[in-house]
């Protein structure tokens, strides 16, 4: 078997990807899993498309320099101007951890009904990504918990594009591309603000005269 072009293998590796941050991560770690995220993106697309075309070319790119590279690297240093980064993704507690597995679960039956294996399993990952990211929105409040939720849920766009016949043709990918950046620099630059205010609202007030 040709590890190299095996889609199945990419599938399990951006699931791994984005489970075990949520089950077992804190958020200051979250940059290298969208970047693990985004390599199996890659490998996906390399083997969506049967030669390496302008097209293939451009995908790669996109998916190496702003998947894998940019955007995780913002987000660690927004990570790094808050003490939320030590938090837990989703709490660690009984309700939201048995929530999670019927959530996967139930992803994989929603996928499992498109059949021809690849197809339900290419479902079935992203449903289990967008639910998983529902979910830590529902769970942490945390600004940049949200941010990385929707992170995860713009990484779940981009897996359903090897779902579609065709690739979507540059424009599109171009346009995908600038809301993915312009999430996560939106994004940090309200964290930061937020942060910066906290930090003016606990200086001590001068005296009045």
């Amino acid at each position: 078997m040709n590890v190299a072009n095996n889609p199945t293998l990419a599938l399990i590796a951006c699931l791994l990807a984005t489970v075990i941050p949520v089950f077992f991560g804190r958020l200051a770690h979250t940059p290298t899993w969208l970047s693990l995220q985004a390599l199996a993106l890659g490998w996906l697309t390399l083997n969506q498309h049967q030669e390496l075309d302008v097209h293939a070319a451009a995908a790669g790119l996109e998916i190496l320099l702003i998947r894998a590279w940019l955007v995780p690297h913002l987000l660690r240093c927004t990570l790094k101007t808050t003490p939320a980064a030590e938090l837990e993704v989703m709490p660690s507690n009984l309700f939201a951890w048995g929530a999670a597995v019927a959530l996967i679960i139930l992803a994989f039956q929603f996928g499992d009904g498109a059949r021809a294996d690849l197809r339900a399993l290419t479902l079935g990952v992203t449903a289990a990504t967008v639910t998983i990211a529902f979910l830590v929105l529902a769970t942490n409040h945390q600004p940049v918990a949200q941010l990385v939720a929707l992170l995860f849920m713009e990484n779940a766009l981009a897996l359903f594009e090897s779902l579609m016949p065709q690739p979507w043709p540059l424009p599109v990918h171009i346009a995908v591309s600038g809301v993915y950046v312009g999430t996560v620099a939106v994004g940090s630059w309200l964290i930061r603000g937020q942060h910066v205010a906290s930090d003016l609202a606990l200086q001590p007030k001068g005296d009045e005269r």
